[in-house]
C-alpha cells in the first residue's frame, strides 16, 4: 500500500511540474522556433498547421499550409524554413504564405544516405550560419544523424553528416555556439560542440514528448511537447543541471 502511494505522489509531482511551465495547448506540437524581429513564437504542427504565439503563450495566429508533416521550424526574417517528415523542406513567405517544396539530394561523398524510410524521416531543423542541419531520427544509434545542407534555389546539397549516435532525435536548435538536441525516446537535452565534434553536455529531462527546442532573447528555453503542449523555462535551470560528457 505504501509504495502504490509513493508511486502515485510521484506521478502527480512531475505533472505538477510539467503543468506549472506549460504555457500553451497546441495539438501535435512538432517544432518550435523563436522569431527575434516579432517577439514571437512559430510552432510546427504534424498535420500541416502551423501556430503563431507570444512568449506569454497567447497564440495570436494559425494557418494550415497543406498536406504536409511538418516536424520542425526555422523562423527567418521573410520566411519560415520547414522539415517535412518525408519529403524535405518546405520555404513559406511569411507575408504572402507562398509556399516552395525544396528537395533533398541523398548523395554524400558519393553514397547515398538513407534519410527517408517507412518508419523515420526528418524530425528537426535549426540554422547555422548560411547551413541547415537536419536531424534523422531513428531508434538505432547507427541510423540516426544530422546531415548538413546548402539550400540552393531547387535543392539541398549534403556538405557534411554528423554521427552523434544519439537515439530518437526529434528537434533541433542552435543558440550560443552550440547546437542542442532533444531525444524524445531517451529524454535529454543535448548540448553538441560543433567545433569540437562532440557532446559536452547532457540533461535528463521530465519524461515528455520532445519535438522541439528554441530559446528567446530573454533568458526562456521553450519545448513543444507532441501530445499538445507548449512548455517554457529558464535558462538557467538547465545550467544547474548540466554536467560534461564525453562523445559516446
Amino acid at each position: 500500500m505504501k509504495i502504490l502511494i509513493l508511486s502515485i505522489w510521484i506521478l502527480i509531482s512531475i505533472s505538477s511540474a510539467k503543468s506549472s511551465n506549460q504555457i500553451a495547448s497546441i495539438p501535435e506540437a512538432s517544432g518550435i522556433s523563436y522569431c527575434s524581429d516579432s517577439d514571437t513564437l512559430v510552432v510546427a504542427n504534424d498535420e500541416g498547421w502551423y501556430y503563431e504565439m507570444k512568449p506569454s503563450g497567447e497564440i495570436v495566429s494559425k494557418k494550415r499550409l497543406g498536406h504536409y508533416d511538418l516536424e520542425g521550424v526555422v523562423c527567418e526574417k521573410d520566411r519560415m524554413v520547414f522539415a517535412v517528415e518525408d519529403r524535405g523542406i518546405l520555404l513559406v513567405d511569411r507575408a504572402t504564405l507562398k509556399l516552395k517544396e525544396i528537395d533533398i539530394e541523398p548523395i554524400y561523398n558519393g553514397k547515398k544516405l538513407s534519410i527517408f524510410d517507412k518508419k523515420s524521416g526528418i524530425e528537426g531543423i535549426a540554422k547555422v550560419d548560411d547551413l541547415y542541419y537536419l536531424a534523422k531520427q531513428s531508434k538505432k544509434k547507427k541510423n540516426s544523424f544530422i546531415v548538413v545542407v546548402k539550400l540552393d534555389r531547387y535543392y539541398t546539397k549534403i556538405v557534411d553528416v554528423i554521427k552523434h549516435k544519439i537515439v530518437d532525435t526529434a528537434g533541433l536548435e542552435y543558440h550560443n555556439d552550440s547546437l542542442y538536441m532533444v531525444s524524445d525516446k531517451k529524454d535529454l537535452l543535448i548540448r553538441y560542440d560543433i567545433k569540437k565534434e562532440k557532446i559536452i553536455c547532457k540533461v535528463k529531462l521530465e519524461k515528455f514528448a520532445q519535438e522541439g527546442i528554441t530559446f528567446d532573447e530573454s533568458g526562456s528555453v521553450y519545448m513543444a511537447d507532441d501530445d499538445g503542449a507548449i512548455f517554457k523555462y529558464p535558462i538557467k535551470d538547465f545550467g544547474k543541471k548540466c554536467s560534461k560528457t564525453t562523445h559516446q
